[in-house]
């Protein structure tokens, strides 16, 4: 089992450039991809992408990718449109304020986007530096991801074990939640009747009845559904989305048999397994 929360960091330095990576993971019902990377590696985009997809499946994936150039190997350029925007802009703010400074470079230089550095580097030998980087950080992060995962499925494992002895305390029960019928109707026969009760119409009725109160099939359906469960915290690969399919139908089962129920001990352990259910699909949120 796989978690949805996790860190990676690597960096690479050689005599011509430096590196940093770092990879953060949080918890998202679907895959979310969000790239911080430098202007010379953003044609790249797409394979990393296709990359970060084919690893993981679900949560947020950030990604922050920097680049310092360690040989002159970049061109620095002014971004001209962006200049005059600020020169209009600043215009615009002295006349408002009232003030008589007049616009210096010192005023622009500092401002976003206005010198923009570009790497002369091929993007496919940058490619060829930041994959073994990416595979070192994705692995970091995948490592990190697994931990949170085997200690979730561990307290889902708990929980299920729970639900499990639950279940055979409410089919041990359920002879008596047979018998509690039965009784039930004789003695509405005999407040209706008398002492003159038909007891081949009780038994009828009792059976009508036994039909309608019978657990048995629900309680078959809750064990194969919880075998379900346990199997899946074992099996490779993303099982959230599974996991959760699987706690619905344990809780429309349990759900069926309290409706059923008229015996105080069936009642508390349909809302103790209810309350265990609960728990777990908070927990399957942390799980890919």
């Amino acid at each position: 089992m796989t978690g949805m929360t996790g860190f990676g960091h690597g960096e690479h330095r050689d005599e011509k450039v430096h590196l940093v990576l770092e990879m953060r993971s949080y918890n998202n019902r679907f895959l979310e991809l969000y790239l911080n990377l430098p202007y010379g590696l953003r044609p790249l985009e797409p394979r990393f992408r296709e990359l970060l997809a084919s690893r993981i499946q679900r949560g947020k994936v950030e990604l922050y990718l920097s680049m310092t150039e360690l040989e002159s190997e970049a061109e620095v350029h002014v971004d001209h449109a962006r200049v005059r925007a600020y020169l209009d802009a600043l215009g615009e703010l002295k006349r408002l304020s009232g003030s008589r400074e007049r616009v210096s470079l010192s005023h622009l230089i500092g401002l976003e986007g206005v010198l923009k550095s570009e790497s002369r580097r091929d993007p496919e030998d940058l490619w060829q530096l930041v994959l073994p980087l990416l595979e070192q950080v994705l692995g970091e992060l995948q490592r990190s991801r697994d931990v949170e995962g085997a200690k979730t499925g561990a307290d889902i494992r708990r929980l299920a074990e729970d639900v499990r002895g639950r279940v055979v305390l409410v089919e041990a029960a359920v002879p008596r939640l047979e018998e509690r019928v039965r009784e039930s109707l004789r003695q509405r026969f005999r407040e209706l009747m008398g002492e003159g009760v038909d007891e081949a119409r009780i038994m009828a009725e009792t059976a009508v009845q036994l039909v309608k109160c019978d657990v048995n099939e629900e309680l078959q359906r809750l064990k194969a559904h919880l075998e379900t469960l346990l199997a899946a915290l074992e099996a490779p690969g993303a099982q959230g989305k599974r996991l959760d399919f699987v706690c619905q139908e344990l809780g429309r089962e349990i759900n069926t048999i309290g409706s059923k129920s008229t015996i105080l001990e069936v009642d508390a352990a349909v809302i103790a397994v209810k309350d265990a259910l609960e728990k777990v699909r908070e927990q399957l949120r942390n799980v890919e």
